[in-house]
């Protein structure tokens, strides 16, 4: 992964900016601000797969590093959406039955992944649009677009 820092560009898409924020060699965040953040550079290759990804060509992210500061309850949800393929959707029952110690019936459980879900660091990468009756990270236009795109 390129230098430490933000990085952004502008999607027609998705009528925002996609922004990724990186350290260490792992993204630490994606974004969809509305404006052009002023310390961001544009280059980046990662930049250039989503924006392949925004026209259409299928990518699944799974190689990119995501540095995920958070319990490690909600970890292991925000890692199990992770394998949730391009062009399929799940409900929050079954994220939680794909998650090692969830139960899908137990409304805690539940609970637990959509606040995973609300909580995401990096939307798009960790694809909580593909999750059908949960929350996403992303704005809700970003997230209907992103549905949208991959025939949700």
């Amino acid at each position: 992964m390129d230098e430490p820092g933000i990085y952004a560009r502008e999607s027609p898409y998705l009528e925002r900016f996609v922004q990724l924020g990186v350290a260490s060699g792992k993204v630490i965040s994606v974004s969809f601000p509305s404006a052009m953040p002023e310390e961001a550079g544009t280059d980046h290759e990662l930049l250039d797969r989503v924006f392949a990804y925004l026209e259409g060509e299928r990518e699944d992210f799974a190689s990119v590093e995501v540095a995920l500061t958070v319990p490690t309850d909600q970890r292991a949800v925000l890692e199990a959406v992770r394998g949730v393929p391009y062009g399929e959707d799940v409900s929050v029952a079954q994220l939680a039955r794909m998650t090692p110690g969830l139960d899908p019936e137990d409304d805690d459980d539940q609970r637990l992944v959509r606040e995973a879900l609300a909580g995401n660091p990096a939307p798009l990468l960790i694809p909580d649009h593909r999750v059908r009756d949960g929350s996403s990270a992303a704005p809700p236009d970003v997230e209907q677009k992103l549905r949208s795109l991959e025939d949700l």
